[in-house]
């Protein structure tokens, strides 16, 4: 397929690093609580250490029961913002054998059915995923099992917590909000699981984009990544230099 080849405004480049910082920022944050859980587990957590401690001053963590738990969250986080973000670089994976069979008419074509096949699943997506969320947020889910045929009257769920991670002081402000006045001992459910609406809209957003690309010819296809045929053009670029 051949890709979006128009030049990016600058407002779409702040967006693109904005994302790009998001996704590393997220990475970054993995690796460092994992790092500092195994830290605290299998040093601080040693008998050698703990004989150090009344020399040295220094009482050490004995342990990161909430290490576990964020990473979670925090790899749902990168694999459901990163979908939507390879949707919109177009650089996910696909076979493309009978798209080179047949005609660039009918290849627009079939590019067309495909993508309205990824916009319809873009949209179940996103209802199960704020049926899913919305009473976590206090808010209500909608009725109907393929489309939205009403409101339902959701229990309310604001008051559910995480197991393990305790809130900041800072969020505090949103207990009058969603919890009627009463203090949170551990983050609500709902901050962490906003990824599922979100991720869900921001896929579907890129659908309709790659979608519209389509329409406008400025694309034939979803696919665009050959990885392995860009290795093997690699390789044959650097023989041809040796």
């Amino acid at each position: 397929m051949s890709g979006h080849s128009q030049t990016p405004s600058l407002l779409g480049g702040f967006i693109d690093e904005l994302e790009e910082s998001f996704i590393a920022i997220i990475l970054g944050l993995m690796t460092i609580i994992t790092f500092l859980n195994v830290i605290v587990r299998y040093v601080f957590n040693s008998g050698w250490w703990r004989s150090l401690e009344g020399v040295i001053g220094i009482e050490a963590p004995r342990s990161m029961i909430w290490a576990l738990e964020t990473t979670s969250f925090l790899f749902a986080w990168l694999v459901l913002f990163g979908i939507s973000y390879a949707v919109k670089k177009t650089s996910n994976l696909g076979v493309d054998v009978v798209l080179n069979m047949v005609p660039p008419p009918m290849r627009r074509t079939m590019g067309l059915i495909a993508a309205a096949i990824c916009v319809a699943y873009a949209c179940l997506l996103f209802k199960g995923a704020w049926d899913y969320w919305a009473p976590f947020a206090g808010l209500n889910a909608t009725e109907g099992r393929w489309f939205p045929t009403g409101i339902a009257d959701s229990r309310d769920q604001a008051w559910y917590e995480v197991n393990d991670i305790r809130i900041p002081e800072w969020l505090r402000f949103i207990e009058p909000i969603f919890n009627q006045g009463e203090a949170y001992e551990k983050i609500p459910r709902f901050i962490p699981y906003f990824i599922l609406p979100f991720g869900a809209a921001l896929l579907l957003l890129r659908f309709c984009q790659a979608t519209w690309a389509i329409m406008t010819g400025s694309a034939d296809s979803l696919i665009v990544s050959h990885e392995a045929e860009d290795a093997v053009d690699d390789v044959a670029h650097l023989n041809r230099e040796d």
